[in-house]
């Protein structure tokens, strides 16, 4: 969404991504996504997948919205490089991007209900400060 409709959002959040299509499969469990997605060592997919792969798509001079990238240290399934690296790209271009990685969790977001509350709470953060939609605005309190 980041890079294909940035227009069509205020603000994203970004949950343990795929998001580096060219090395998907090297990490971790990747390989298991050639049979969705192709195998980007195949001329005649990687000329699929260069176009849906958000970091290889993302470039300087676009309007895209703040981001906020999660993950986590333990994902078993989806390597935090994902994140990390797209994080780090946009910064480097002059993006407001921010990235969260906790040491714990895995997959799920957290290794527990606590955990995974605490992520959500700063996701619907973010987006709500990004957005510009403060409490005192709101009408909540």
């Amino acid at each position: 969404m980041l890079t294909r409709y940035p227009e069509r959002f205020g603000a994203l959040l970004c949950a343990v991504p795929v998001i580096d299509m060219r090395r998907s499969k090297k990490l971790l469990v990747g390989n298991i996504g050639i049979d969705e997605y192709g195998d980007p060592d195949n001329p005649e997919d990687w000329a699929f997948l260069s176009e849906i792969s958000a970091y290889h798509v993302a470039a300087p001079g676009k309007q895209y919205p703040p981001i906020l990238f999660t993950t986590s240290r333990k994902d078993d399934r989806v390597h935090p490089a994902h994140a990390r690296k797209m994080g780090a790209k946009l910064q480097a271009m002059g993006y407001e991007a921010y990235f969260h990685e906790p040491a714990t969790g895995g997959h799920s977001a957290g290794k527990d209900n606590s955990e995974r509350a605490a992520l959500e709470a700063l996701g619907c953060a973010f987006l709500r400060s990004a957005i510009g939609w403060d409490t005192d605005d709101s009408g909540l309190s």
